[in-house]
């Protein structure tokens, strides 16, 4: 965006207005500087009117009849199905919000059984644009009393008057839950109205630190990139196809006027020129050459391939296709599996899809060869799900509600009052996480925090080891965590391993010798 508005102001001759709206942005004056740029005569005119993100909202936790386990079962998530029916039922019109594609198909489908097919429909990006836009009209309309949704109806879509907003699952944002929630009451005068839903122990441990950060005020805080690369090669390839020769001098100038590239040095710059112009070698020779440079004068132009580069490679959002998974010999389709999985794996490798295990004969173009692994635990690595990883705030405040569960969890009356002070989830929520907690804490004989790592080893019942690290510090800092301990471990003592990476735990497991 900063890269395009300044090749914007470039193309017209003068300085455009820029104007940014939003209520989940912080910090504001960091926020600014990237929409204005990193002149400061830009920053000088620049006006900032705060008038604050909150709003009164009326938001709580909605727990199911029975308490929440590890993982939810069938039954459990039939008392919520129901609990949504309820509220759907006792509202003109609801968003429904989920995590995942395979959750909004499976929700959707539990709730046309409960309120009939014309009342509910699906929207997520799977579904054809014919689909999602008839959704949205019929929800626009009011002939549809709930919509399940991923994120694909969380910002820029008109979807008319809702009454209610429901997530289901923690959304691992302040902001995200914030923007969805504001989807309801959106008229003058009108209060968004929200309701969470934990789906299992730890989410409740989440959504509880997420209530306490709307309590509090706090928002996410947005983190700028600082000078990314492949963005800049992509807009350069832009530029040059759009104005057929440029002044290197002139375009470094204009790239720095782009706040995350003010500090990009002569040397960076140039090298990226250098790999546009030259490409890289293959064994069929060398490719992705889209400018011609001319080192004498100092100027560049567009190659031939250029322009359709730049129109075909627009953003920096990767394309991620799924890949069907068929069993042999019978070829039967069983379901999909994201493409970062079949093309990282081998043939021999070991997945589960379900509640069965699978092993992978071959990969071919869109489609995973499998045959039934009889059982036989996994062996690949990782399996990347859909959902995003917490937010760095989140986590705090996940690493503030530990803390003060473990510095008052000998008194469960004085932890629970505590509980129901500072996050609003109420009693029966407040006990249930008490107890989890607690329990935890007596098993492990330590609260697990940032500043406190717990080691957990065990063996499961076919005699495989597990070494559990409870590290409740996010997905983001785990993955790349586990990823780098289970290669060391490989290393070190000449052994394959499994791991896994939760927002609170990383897993490395050793199978039966």
């Amino acid at each position: 965006l900063s890269l395009s508005l300044e090749r914007l102001e470039a193309l017209v001759g003068r300085d455009i207005t820029r104007i940014g709206l939003s209520a989940t942005q912080n910090p504001i004056d960091e926020v600014a500087s990237f929409l204005v740029g990193a002149r400061p005569t830009n920053r000088e005119r620049c006006r900032i009117v705060d008038v604050g993100h909150q709003r009164e909202m009326d938001v709580a936790v909605e727990l199911p009849g029975s308490p929440l386990e590890t993982v939810m079962s069938h039954e459990v998530f039939e008392e919520i199905h129901q609990k949504l029916r309820g509220l759907i039922e006792a509202h003109n019109t609801t968003l429904v919000f989920v995590n995942t594609r395979k959750i909004a198909e499976r929700v959707t489908r539990h709730l046309t059984e409960l309120l009939g097919e014309d009342a509910v429909a699906a929207h997520h990006g799977s579904l054809s644009r014919r689909h999602r836009l008839d959704a949205e009209k019929r929800l626009k309309s009011g002939e549809l009393k709930a919509v399940v949704a991923t994120a694909s109806l969380e910002l820029g879509i008109d979807v008319g008057d809702v009454d209610l907003v429901c997530q289901l699952g923690s959304p691992h944002s302040v902001a995200t839950f914030l923007q969805r929630v504001g989807r309801s009451g959106h008229w003058h005068g009108g209060t968004p109205k929200g309701r969470l839903f934990p789906l299992s122990r730890d989410d409740l441990v989440e959504c509880a630190a997420l209530m306490r950060c709307v309590g509090r005020g706090e928002l996410d805080r947005i983190q700028i990139p600082e000078g990314p690369i492949d963005v800049l090669a992509q807009q350069v390839v832009a530029a040059a196809a759009g104005k057929n020769e440029w002044s290197e001098a002139d375009l470094l100038a204009r790239v720095r006027r782009a706040w995350p590239y003010r500090q990009v040095s002569d040397e960076g710059f140039n090298e990226v020129l250098r790999v546009l112009s030259e490409g890289y070698a293959t064994s069929r020779g060398r490719r992705g050459a889209y400018l011609h440079r001319d080192e004498v004068n100092r100027r560049i132009r567009p190659r031939r391939s250029a322009r359709l580069t730049a129109i075909t490679n627009g953003g920096a959002i990767p394309d991620n296709f799924d890949y069907e998974v068929r069993l042999e010999p019978e070829g039967l389709r069983i379901g999909t599996v994201n493409e970062d999985l079949a093309l990282e794996s081998a043939s021999g490798d070991i997945f589960q899809l379900g509640n069965h295990s699978y092993q992978i004969l071959g990969v071919q173009t869109g489609v995973v060869r499998v045959a039934d692994a009889a059982g036989a635990p996994a062996t690949l690595p990782f399996w990347f799900g859909e959902a995003p990883a917490r937010s760095n705030l989140l986590s705090e405040s996940v690493n503030a509600i530990r803390e003060g569960v473990d510095a008052r969890h000998r008194s469960m009356p004085a932890l629970i009052n505590w509980l129901q002070t500072e996050t609003s989830i109420g009693e029966m929520a407040a006990r249930q996480l008490a107890e989890y907690l607690v329990g935890a804490r007596i098993a492990l004989d330590a609260m697990p925090t940032k500043d406190t790592i717990v080691l957990e080893r065990f063996f499961d019942e076919t005699g495989a080891m597990h070494l559990v690290i409870h590290s409740p510090i996010g997905s983001r800092i785990n993955r790349a965590w586990g990823l780098s301990l289970r290669k060391r471990f490989c290393r070190s003592f000449n052994v394959e391993l499994q791991a896994a990476a939760t927002e609170d735990a990383i897993v490395l497991s050793l199978g039966p010798t």
